[in-house]
């Protein structure tokens, strides 16, 4: 059963690549759609045993690289972090399976599609089944291969190739700090296998190696490299640029990698490498400081975009930013339960937007929406339950999520804990405001939208309403239910699977926090909801609007924010195009083209053949040429050879001396004869 989990989605993936002309597009739904359904089946038996009763299982299947003291093999465990992933994980992907079978419908290439998500699905219950690192950067890799060919789905577009390509080099970035992170695992312990590096990490608390003259700690350069990995992944601050521009896929595609599992593994990762986080303080307050930074950053930068599906794709980087800083801050088990029920809300919003989208002949500029309230009411009524959902609205499933998060900061008492609370608290109400934009833009506003797009608007059909349904159910209750048994004090859910130490604990505390400090998220979200009703339904909205950016700070400040605080302009001018001119100028042109190929085969053929012609060029035919190169040849073994021969022929008499240099003269005449 264990191993099923894992291997059905790569059966159905393989399946469907191979015998897809021949299976159809129903055959190809039937089998992914199946396989993955009965994964997500098998999960919820698998969290019984093991989440619940905590039977941990570990799986030695086969060994893999046998080679002096590296030993990896291919191993599978099972503990509750890996049960509640496998929920996530199986129970999103199946729900997008069966969106994609009515969203990808009049697509001719669905079978393709369908085997590249369940070839997604396998890869991420890889890279959260294994029990080495090297496996998991296998899966690591994995769901990014499966994330570009997705993303390039409609490779005939050229925006497509583009986000695909962006995507793919900017987590080589950060799969590049992940790799070393694991040499230096290696390096360090001599093994890649968890339970064994884990369980001697207190050992290498504190110990050093040298680096260019320099003492670095052995846990928190590993810890550094591995959080790089994580950055890329995980879409945060610095790395985050690709996320946006992910959109670009199909939207089944934005639910099911860039909102509910792949973005994850980044704070999966952080979470399953705990024991060596915690006995590397230094690193923890980086992570607390990036996590807090990208969920400000994204919530600003969420705030006038147009795109609806760039609108959630923000709030889907702020969001991540809260569980990284929740792990920053020592609360693994908070960061897992966000990630959780963000999953829900997060698929329910992107399956929402690709409902409208279906709906309006792929239309997805807010400003070109409006009114949909009337025409789209089942759509609506999901979109205003994820949205809530999404802004903490009591007693929805992020409310009792993101507010522990922020509590959990605020009682953590230190500095990085207090700047992760406040800037959290601004994102709430940034994405409290954007939010309700998107809403009001959408369904409430008076139509902007073409004609020809509100005689068609329809209704998701069946297919796509089912997923819509079943998400808004856990976007309302699954925090509820799962509160206590993931974070509530004393739970003994976790067991082994997550560590912290116990001075870096702050749930007790954040339990006896000021009230109003509870309540401060809470009045930053209403407040942002009506911020955004009023500013945007009033009739003063475009004149100010106007008026403000014609003033130079206001102009300034909407630039700013509009251009996503100008990090893409930024890489363009100093880092792409720099990195261009150096691979065409100076690689291509100057080493490939010039060094390499002067000094390689080509250079040294192409000067032969240059000498060979030269030389033959002397052969013209003419008496008097010839006749000339022999008085040449002799004048030159007159002057200058004499004068080495008499050194040579010293031991001779003049008249063998003389002799000698006759000889050589009607030698030089004779093959000049020979020659002509």
């Amino acid at each position: 059963m264990y191993l099923l989990v894992v291997f059905l989605p790569l059966a159905a993936a393989l399946l469907t690549l191979s015998f897809g002309r021949f299976l159809g597009r129903s055959g190809a739904c039937v089998i992914t759609t199946g396989s993955v359904a009965t994964s997500a089946f098998l999960s919820l038996f698998i969290f019984y045993e093991v989440g619940l009763s905590g039977s941990v299982c570990v799986i030695d299947l086969a060994p893999w690289i046998d080679s002096s003291m590296l030993n990896i093999k291919w191993g599978f465990m099972f503990d509750s972090l890996t049960a509640v992933m496998l929920i996530v994980v199986n129970g999103v992907s199946s729900l997008v399976h069966v969106y994609s079978i009515g969203y990808m419908g009049a697509d001719p290439h669905q079978p393709r599609f369908m085997s590249y998500l369940s070839l997604f699905t396998f890869f991420m219950l890889m890279l959260i089944t294994a029990d080495n690192f090297i496996q998991m950067f296998l899966g690591w890799e994995g769901v990014g291969l499966a994330s570009f060919l997705l993303i390039n789905f409609w490779y005939t577009r050229l925006q497509a190739n583009k986000s695909a390509i962006k995507a793919m080099l900017v987590n080589r970035v950060g799969d590049f700090g992940l790799a070393l992170g694991v040499m230096a695992i290696f390096y360090t312990f001599r093994t890649v296998d968890y339970p064994t590096v884990f369980a001697c990490a207190p050992s290498f608390a504190g110990t050093t190696f040298g680096f260019l003259n320099f003492e670095v700690d052995c846990l928190t350069c590993i810890c550094l490299l591995l959080f790089v990995g994580a950055v890329g992944k995980s879409a945060q601050l610095g790395l985050h640029t690709w996320l946006p521009d992910a959109m670009e896929g199909p939207t089944p595609v934005s639910a099911l990698i860039h909102a509910a599992t792949m973005v994850t593994a980044g704070v999966f990762m952080i979470a399953r490498c705990s024991p060596l986080f915690e006995y590397a303080p230094a690193s923890l307050v980086v992570v607390t400081l990036f996590g807090a930074m990208t969920a400000f950053f994204a919530g600003t930068t969420g705030l006038l975009q147009n795109d609806l599906k760039r609108v959630i794709a923000y709030s889907t980087c702020s969001q991540l930013g809260y569980m990284v800083f929740a792990c920053g801050l020592s609360s693994y088990s908070v960061g897992i339960f966000h990630l959780a029920n963000h999953a829900f809300f997060k698929a329910l919003l992107f399956l929402s937007a690709g409902s409208v989208i279906h709906g309006l002949s792929d239309e997805q500029d807010m400003r070109r929406m409006g009114g949909l309230v009337r025409l789209l009411p089942f759509t609506y009524v999901m979109m205003l339950i994820g949205s809530m959902a999404l802004i903490g609205f009591p007693f929805l499933t992020g409310f009792y999520s993101k507010d522990v998060i922020l509590e959990v900061a605020y009682a953590h008492y230190s500095l990085n804990g207090n700047f992760a609370h406040w800037l959290g608290c601004t994102a709430v109400f940034f994405t409290s405001f954007y939010s309700f934009r998107l809403i009001y833009l959408t369904f409430l506003n008076d139509t902007n939208a073409y004609k020809a797009f509100i005689a068609h608007v329809h209704e998701a059909p069946f297919p796509m309403a089912f997923p819509l349904v079943v998400l808004s159910f856990g976007s309302i209750f699954i925090g509820y239910l799962t509160r206590d048994m993931f974070i509530g004090l004393g739970t003994e859910f976790w067991g082994n699977a997550l560590f912290s130490l116990p001075q870096h604990i702050s749930m007790i505390d954040a339990e006896f926090i000021p009230t109003f400090v509870k309540l401060i998220p809470l009045f930053f979200t209403l407040f942002g909801a009506l911020s955004a009703f009023f500013i945007m339904s009033s009739s003063m909205y475009q004149r100010i609007g106007y008026e403000l950016k014609r003033t130079k700070l206001g102009y300034q400040i909407y630039t700013f924010l509009s251009r996503k605080w100008h990090w893409d302009q930024v890489y363009n001018d100093y880092l792409v195009k720099n990195a261009f001119h150096f691979g065409y100028e100076t690689s291509f042109k100057l080493l490939d083209k010039g060094i390499i190929e002067t000094l390689g085969p080509f250079g040294l053929s192409t000067l032969f053949i240059g000498i060979s012609r030269k030389v033959s060029s002397f052969q013209t035919g003419y008496i008097y040429h010839y006749a000339f190169i022999m008085l040449l040849s002799a004048t030159f073994v007159m002057a200058f050879v004499s004068t080495d021969l008499l050194t040579i022929f010293s031991f001779l008499g003049d008249f063998e001396y003389r002799l000698a240099i006759i000889y050589l003269l009607l030698g030089s005449l004779f093959s000049s004869l020979n020659w002509m």
